[in-house]
């Protein structure tokens, strides 16, 4: 698996992780199977990074519950957020979030969606200052708060920053990626597939030939490695409880990367379908 430095601490980060966005929001133990397996197949890939959230129904609660036997649950990387507005709200969910991913300490918290941002900030610096968390970030989903993500990050020293981009959404290619480059902040990508719409895009086309030629074997991987060849890019994490669908997506942090040549042609062939 590729890594990149999280540039705060110079720690090395694998390029592709897991978001729990509806994949992990379950309530029958008859669903952990395969969620667990999907666990286990992000470890012994040399991944790490699970995305979570307050706002994921039971995601953390699973996730804590799954990753607490594993003899590697140390060796992820526990990422989740703060979601409601009011510094004494916030708090209860933080401790909440702890309780729930069974975690002594997290390895990164953020800031949902800027809500009340800077009503959290100063509980999040104090947690951090404490060594209840390692890292701290801001995240959004959407194209229109690009500008206001960036601002804050002008405004405020973050670790890391989590917004949206993909190989046919690349409104973050105008500022944010090279704000966060230029400000050493570490990238979370989400909503990779635009929630599954450019997997829905591809299915039933076959690759070009020049993919398979450079080590695509698969639109997944097609996909990823777009986004992943970015270098402003530091992880990116599509949501699936499917251990396949994780394997399949895991190939893209490895092998070669296309360069900015091959990046256009990737963008234009999908474009035309």
């Amino acid at each position: 698996m590729l890594t990149r430095l999280i540039p705060a601490s110079q720690e090395q980060l694998p390029v592709v992780g897991l978001g729990t966005w509806q994949t992990f929001d379950v309530r029958s133990p008859s669903q952990h199977p395969p969620l667990l397996q999907t666990l286990e197949t992000l470890h012994q890939a040399g991944a790490s990074v699970i995305d979570s959230s307050p706002m994921y129904g039971r995601a953390e609660e699973v996730v804590g519950e799954l990753t607490k036997p594993l003899p590697a649950q140390d060796e992820l990387f526990y990422a989740t957020k703060v979601w409601t507005r009011g510094r004494e709200a916030g708090i209860r969910q933080l401790q909440d979030s702890m309780r729930k991913l069974r975690r002594p300490r997290l390895d990164l918290l953020q800031i949902h969606n800027l809500l009340d941002w800077q009503t959290h900030l100063p509980t999040l610096r104090d947690w951090q200052a404490a060594g209840k968390v390692r890292y701290l970030g801001i995240t959004h989903y959407t194209d229109s708060m690009h500008a206001e993500l960036e601002r804050v990050l002008r405004q405020e020293p973050f670790d890391f920053v989590q917004f949206n981009y993909s190989i046919l959404d690349r409104h973050a290619e105008q500022r944010l990626l090279p704000a966060a480059a230029e400000l050493g902040v570490a990238t979370l990508i989400n909503r990779p597939f635009t929630e599954g719409n450019l997997l829905a895009r591809v299915r039933g086309q076959r690759l070009p030939p020049w993919a398979t030629e450079v080590g695509i074997s698969s639109w997944p991987e097609y996909l990823l490695k777009f986004i992943l060849s970015h270098p402003a890019v530091t992880c990116v994490i599509p949501g699936t409880s499917n251990p396949a669908h994780l394997a399949d997506n895991l190939t893209a942090g490895t092998g070669l990367l296309p360069d900015a040549a091959l990046r256009e042609k990737m963008a234009a062939y999908v474009r035309s379908l």
